[in-house]
């Protein structure tokens, strides 16, 4: 008894101590020094080995001094496959293409504005008009002499195919009579920029210069309009998922402003990567009949980047690491019906994570017995006892 006493005191002069008797774990961590930590790891974890290698002679040595045996208690978790849906998860904001500012092609004053925020409008409706400064009256009498020429026009016409007349005559008749229809055809296109009409169907979500004010083209900003029928989310994707990130793949859109989710798919997938962050651009189609969902709205994606039908998980919790850097866990083996078994260390790789469980790629199968709680005391070929 007094050598196990010694023994258990030793180990703790010696883990308290360390490999380095001058610096603590806070000043080597505070040092930033990485090769120091990485080598102040290395001794730490090969103490903590030595220490339960110890720990479980000891208890190998009470149980024969007390002719009393206690094995360490532990609960299990079974291993079967299941299906595993991976998500990637990254952030995005609302936009639409339809949604601009209409300037005037026309100077002068803004004589009527006929729409009012929010209101609904249809594509090609007037919004506004613009004081012609007299171009109205311009038109009306270059129509008249247009009419006069085309009149004049038909009769030499006439003439000419009875051969009546001289060539030159009809000519400059056809002449007048074209360059007349042309200044109609120009005099009406100037007109028809007095009326600011809506490129497309939308709603008016700002009236920016008021009724009777001058306006001068593409310097002064008449109104918003705004289409929220055809939104979409635009965000970046680091370029490592180009494989998985497809066009038409499902995608699951969350609002936390409006604590709403909807369900969309990949619409468009960027071909340019930007070399500033190495990411692409993806283009999420939103439906929004509610009409709810704003321009520059924010939005979470999550994008079903990979899926097994057949995963194994565990807990991230109850995996270890050892001084090589594998990871491991334990199992149950050769368990009897007094539920004692045997703890077996067993060696593994992982894969992606979701929430608190990581996929086991290699090193378990179904139907093992994981241990879940106990597993950070027991030892490779230890006794151990279930209590689920």
């Amino acid at each position: 008894m007094k050598y196990i006493t010694t023994t258990i005191i030793g180990l703790l002069l010696l883990t308290s101590c360390g490999g380095d008797k001058n610096q603590s774990v806070e000043d080597i961590i505070a040092s930033k020094d990485l090769a120091s930590i990485e080598a102040k790891r290395s001794e730490l974890k090969k103490q903590q080995q030595e220490i339960a290698a110890s720990l479980q002679k000891i208890d190998t040595a009470l149980d024969k001094l007390s002719g009393k045996k206690v094995l360490p208690l532990i609960t299990t978790i079974p291993i079967k496959a299941v299906a595993f849906n991976h998500f990637l998860e990254i952030q995005g904001n609302v936009k639409t293409k339809q949604n601009i500012v209409l300037y005037p092609e026309f100077s002068g004053v803004l004589k009527h504005v006929y729409v009012k925020e929010g209101q609904q409008v249809s594509k090609g409706q007037t919004l506004a008009k613009i004081d012609d400064g007299g171009l109205s009256e311009q038109l009306s009498q270059a129509k008249t002499q247009a009419a006069l020429a085309k009149t004049t026009y038909e009769r030499q016409k006439r003439l000419w195919e009875q051969k009546i007349g001289s060539e030159i005559q009809f000519l400059q008749a056809e002449t007048t009579f074209n360059a007349t229809q042309n200044a109609v055809k120009q005099l009406q296109s100037q007109l028809d920029k007095t009326n600011v009409r809506a490129p497309f169907s939308g709603i008016i979500d700002d009236v920016i210069t008021d009724q009777g004010s001058v306006v001068a083209p593409g310097q002064t900003p008449l109104l918003r309009i705004v289409n929220l029928n055809n939104m979409y989310i635009e965000a970046e994707v680091p370029e490592s998922h180009i494989p998985n990130v497809t066009k038409g793949k499902m995608t699951e859109v969350n609002f936390p402003a409006l604590g709403k989710t909807v369900e969309s798919s990949i619409r468009q997938v960027g071909n340019f990567i930007n070399p500033n962050n190495r990411a692409f651009k993806i283009e999420v189609g939103l439906p929004n009949k509610e009409g709810d969902i704003k321009p520059n709205l924010t939005g979470k994606l999550k994008i079903n980047d990979y899926t097994n039908p057949e995963a194994i998980l565990i807990p991230q919790s109850i995996i270890s690491e050892n001084s090589a850097g594998e990871q491991y866990v334990f199992v149950v083996i050769d368990v009897n019906e007094n539920k004692i078994g045997k703890a077996k260390k067993v060696i593994i790789t992982t894969g992606k994570t979701q929430g608190d469980f990581i996929e086991v790629l290699t090193g378990l199968e179904s139907g093992y017995q994981v241990i879940k709680e106990g597993a950070r005391s027991v030892q490779d070929g230890q006794e151990v006892e279930i209590s689920n």
